[in-house]
């Protein structure tokens, strides 16, 4: 009798864990939800600032051009547009999923906080995005005022973000 004890102990523990690893699971999902429409969101802003002072389309066309098509990047407006959409959620995925922890470990969950860490995130981004994708993988070497716009559109972007989740952070 007693071993059939431990071993229904031993399933509740099991179930407990699983239930568990379940809501965790949840968890994640929802908060990378969240990022994803914070992204497509954040990137709409950070775009509908940068094309008409720009006067060009995100980086992500000469990516197509270069890695998938074989025209000039300018043959590639929508599949740029698509793909940078495409970046700036995943982007957003993935600071929700970083945000969202360290916010509710820290128990400061609002706006404020969000924007914060979300224009550190958008520096971030932008550093890697000038030295890493446009100098070392595009080969593309900015001039000043491009470069401060790139900057500046990924500040945007981040501050969005931030704000957005920070809003709705659980």
């Amino acid at each position: 009798m007693e071993r059939r004890e431990s071993v229904q102990k031993g399933k509740s523990v099991v179930q407990s864990v699983s239930s568990r690893e379940s809501v965790d699971a949840v968890t994640v999902a929802r908060s990378f939800g969240r990022g994803l429409l914070g992204g497509l969101i954040a990137t709409l802003v950070m775009t509908a600032y940068r094309i008409p002072i720009a006067r060009s389309l995100p980086p992500t066309a000469a990516f197509w051009a270069q890695f998938v098509g074989e025209k000039e990047a300018s043959e590639y407006p929508i599949h740029g547009l698509v793909l940078h959409l495409v970046y700036g959620m995943v982007g957003g995925g993935i600071f929700a999923l970083l945000f969202e922890r360290r916010v509710v470990e820290s128990g400061h969950m609002d706006e404020k906080h969000g924007t914060v860490w979300g224009a550190v995130y958008g520096f971030l981004l932008s550093v890697f995005g000038i030295h890493v994708v446009l100098k070392r993988v595009l080969r593309m070497n900015p001039q000043s005022d491009e470069r401060f716009i790139f900057h500046v559109s990924h500040l945007i972007y981040g501050v969005t973000l931030g704000a957005w989740l920070g809003s709705r952070a659980e």
